[in-house]
């Protein structure tokens, strides 16, 4: 699994880079997620302008094998959506770090980004 050393990681299987001095973060969800779900055929993302609590879901992702929930990694307001995701879905298959990211999120508390994984915490989850 590919997991870059640059982002930061959820233990829900989502990346975020940091831009912006840390006031804006995008996210989306890891190699790791991505692999499990299988072929992606749709993507719920949140509207720009919602308010999400970190833990809490902001979307959904649809496979052929099932139906999962994308989960906040950080608390804050989403500023930008990634809109070619509703016509290709399969970008989070094919490009889960670059074109298939989900949406940026302006954070309420640059800190809470101190509470995720780093790439050697995230592989030791995702390997053990």
């Amino acid at each position: 699994m590919h997991v870059p050393d640059d982002l930061r990681y959820s233990k829900d299987h989502e990346w975020v880079s940091v831009e912006a001095g840390a006031a804006r973060v995008r996210i989306g969800i890891t190699d790791y997620a991505q692999d499990a779900l299988g072929d992606v055929v749709f993507v719920q993302a949140p509207a720009v302008g919602t308010a999400v609590q970190a833990g809490q879901s902001l979307g959904e992702v649809e496979s052929t094998k099932s139906v999962s929930d994308i989960y906040a990694p950080l608390t804050g307001t989403v500023v930008e959506v990634n809109e070619a995701l509703a016509e290709h879905p399969e970008r989070l298959n094919g490009d889960p770090y670059g074109e298939g990211w989900l949406c940026v999120i302006e954070v309420a508390d640059a800190a809470e980004v101190d509470g995720l994984l780093d790439a050697p915490a995230y592989r030791a989850l995702i390997e053990g």
